[in-house]
């Protein structure tokens, strides 16, 4: 993700129907400063979420991995988000299978995790199609009780 990007995350990110989950869509200048936080996320890891367009270019969401903590321990997590118009098309479960053979081939043996809303069941259905399980819960969300999901993911 480059700032060049900014328009269509803004469009994805701000859709009140793709962050249902959340606590509230965000806004422009929310989403230039998540952008920007994807940036150092590549600086400092080398990952973070990645912009997803089908072969032809047309843009689908993001996905990738990012460091996230579950009851205050750090976890690599797999996220997604996908535009309204290409849901349930298989595009995050292409998108997040790729990350779990980029976890295999870069950081394995470890675990992955995809820390959900629990009433997220699209999202929780991404997660099971690649393998994952429910594992724990996480209490140390302020808002909410979140659904973590994980599989070990060995070396390729």
């Amino acid at each position: 993700m480059t700032e060049d990007d900014l328009d269509r995350m803004a469009d994805l990110l701000g859709d009140p129907e793709v962050m249902a989950f959340y606590p509230a869509p965000k806004s422009r200048t929310e989403t230039a400063e998540w952008l920007a936080g994807m940036q150092k996320r590549y600086r400092e890891h080398g990952h973070g979420l990645w912009i997803i367009e089908t072969h032809a270019g047309a843009f689908v969401g993001d996905c990738g991995l990012t460091w996230q903590s579950v009851n205050g321990d750090p976890v690599l997590e797999v996220g997604y988000h996908v535009s309204r118009s290409m849901q349930r098309q298989g595009y995050a479960t292409e998108a997040a299978r790729a990350c779990v053979e980029l976890v295999a081939r870069e950081f394995a043996p470890t675990l992955l995790t995809a820390i959900i809303h629990p009433a997220n069941d699209a999202s929780r259905g991404v997660a099971e199609n690649i393998g994952m399980t429910h594992i724990d819960d996480d209490h140390a969300h302020p808002w909410i009780v979140r659904t973590v999901m994980g599989m070990q993911v060995s070396p390729a």
